[in-house]
């Protein structure tokens, strides 16, 4: 084909109503996301955030190392003499655990969402779509960029999973799966979820809870990682997602920044208001 027919291609896909005003959600969703912070916003944030990443850092390093020390070598030892079909349970259990079962269903609900979006619903009804998709944009970034910056950092430190060589062997810069323990990315995943889906949607906290613990805890009944690992991973996780948020907050995205530093979250849109506009795009 020429490159001609090719970029006649091209266009005609673009003109398909749908994928244009998909193509111009997401290019001013990036847009939006990087823009420059509000000044007092962010002044007021920096003081509050620095407050807590370093009263948290050093919480969390005293906790992982008290856990490396006295609890992984003895959970490893329980984790041995589990009864083999709990074992097997937990196997089919902490594949949930993976980020690509919230991302997926997350990044498709947000291009249906943008793709219902239309200039003939009115102002008002696309800006109850815009705060939907500025609060599932949230969860999305939340989950991801966490566990993407974990990925890389686990490889770093090289620290081995559970073996005999025991919960203090390590290879730094090591990239093989085999020494990418510390900390778990599945633990990392499911409590940025945890934090993120429970801040948008404090009623769901429950589930999310029971749905982290169980899989944080089936990391350890397989023998994929030590607790201080998974530890690590869940701290990861929710520092990751309140750190999403407050990136978000001074950019009056989802949050905002109140008077005395702290965030708070922006009026969402209700299910009362979202059926109406669902209504209102199919005719219904």
């Amino acid at each position: 084909m020429s490159v001609s027919g090719q970029t006649g291609g091209s266009g005609a896909l673009l003109s398909v109503p749908w994928i244009g005003r998909l193509v111009r959600a997401f290019t001013d969703w990036i847009t939006t996301l990087v823009r420059p912070p509000r000044l007092m916003a962010a002044s007021r944030q920096r003081t509050s955030e620095l407050r807590r990443l370093t009263l948290g850092s050093i919480l969390a390093l005293v906790v992982i190392s008290a856990t490396m020390i006295w609890i992984d070598a003895a959970a490893m030892e329980w984790q041995k003499r589990l009864p083999p079909l709990i074992v097997q349970v937990f196997e089919e259990i902490t594949h949930f655990g993976r980020s690509g079962w919230l991302l997926v269903p997350i990044g498709i609900l947000m291009f249906a969402v943008a793709a219902i979006g239309s200039p003939a619903l009115g102002r008002f009804s696309n800006l109850v779509l815009a705060t939907l998709i500025v609060r599932l944009g949230y969860v999305f970034v939340a989950i991801a960029l966490p566990g993407l910056v974990i990925t890389v950092a686990k490889r770093l430190i090289g620290r081995v999973r559970p073996s005999d060589l025991g919960p203090f062997a390590y290879e730094p810069l090591s990239w093989r799966a085999s020494y990418a323990s510390l900390p778990s990315g599945h633990a990392t995943s499911v409590f940025a979820a945890l934090v993120a889906i429970g801040i948008v949607w404090p009623r769901a906290r429950p589930i999310l809870w029971c749905y982290a613990l169980l899989i944080a805890a089936s990391r350890i009944v397989v023998s994929a990682h030590y607790p201080s690992d998974v530890l690590a991973g869940a701290l990861c996780g929710a520092l990751g997602a309140l750190m999403v948020r407050d990136w978000f907050a001074v950019r009056r995205l989802g949050f905002f920044v109140g008077t005395d530093g702290a965030v708070h979250p922006l009026p969402g849109p209700s299910w009362r208001r979202l059926k109406r506009v669902a209504r209102h795009r199919f005719g219904q």
